[in-house]
């Protein structure tokens, strides 16, 4: 944990901000092991659904699972696979000009 929010120090402006496919699941991860193991979390207490800011990104509440289909990383719910997904996803946003 020392060595990722360290990471984070290194390549983030401001307090990083935590995305997930589903934050409700994956944040618990997380926090704990941020407290357990550094007494407080790096990301501060919230985080952002992707499919929340996708569907901000392209003004269409509808669309909020449609940003799936950036996916190159199948979803395997194995956490390194689901992860790769994600940042593919956020990449693809940025190359089609969305801004984040």
């Amino acid at each position: 944990m020392e060595k990722f929010a360290e990471w984070l120090a290194t390549h983030c402006k401001g307090r990083p901000v935590f995305m997930s496919d589903n934050p409700a699941y994956d944040w618990q991860f997380i926090n704990y092991y941020f407290h357990r193991f550094l007494g407080h979390n790096t990301f501060g207490f919230s985080g952002r659904r992707i499919g929340d800011l996708y569907s901000g990104l392209v003004k269409d509440a509808s669309k909020a699972s449609e940003w799936k289909k950036y996916k190159i990383t199948p979803h395997t719910h194995h956490p390194v696979d689901d992860a790769k997904g994600n940042a593919e996803a956020l990449r693809k946003f940025k190359e089609l000009g969305l801004k984040l």
